[in-house]
Parts: structure tokens; sequence; C-alpha cells
């Protein structure tokens, strides 16, 4: 299973609420969860088969911006 990390402009329940459809057809639900409390607005996903490029495009359908996290 593969992990990716994002920075996001996904900043509150409503947001997350947002965009919770496109991210559970895109990786599943119960793959990937917003921790809000961060100031970065990390996004984690861990899956068997999406790409970066498809989380990205997800978040992205709902109207917020995701961006690879380096550490």
């Amino acid at each position: 299973m593969k992990s990716f990390k994002f920075k996001t402009t996904i900043n509150c329940g409503g947001c997350v609420a947002a965009v919770t459809p496109s991210l559970n057809e895109a990786v599943g639900k119960g793959n990937w969860q917003v921790d809000i409390n961060d100031p970065d607005k990390v996004l984690t996903v861990a899956v068997q088969a999406a790409t970066e490029e498809a989380v990205i495009n997800a978040v992205a359908k709902a109207g917020f911006k995701a961006e690879p996290l380096t550490t």
C-alpha cells in the first residue's frame, strides 16, 4: 500500500464534506483523511493503485488545491 501526503486548501469541516465525494470516488472511502488542525491542512492518502495525480485531480474537482508535501 502506498501513502501520499499533500498540502491542501481544505481548511474546515465544510470543506472536508465538499471534497468527500470526489476523494471517495478516486481513492475509496476510509483511505484518506485531512488534518485541518495542521497549518498545511495535510491530506493523507493510503491506497493500492491511485496516483498522486489522481488525488490532486479529485481535490481540484471539488474546488480545492492539493500539492505533494515535501518533508
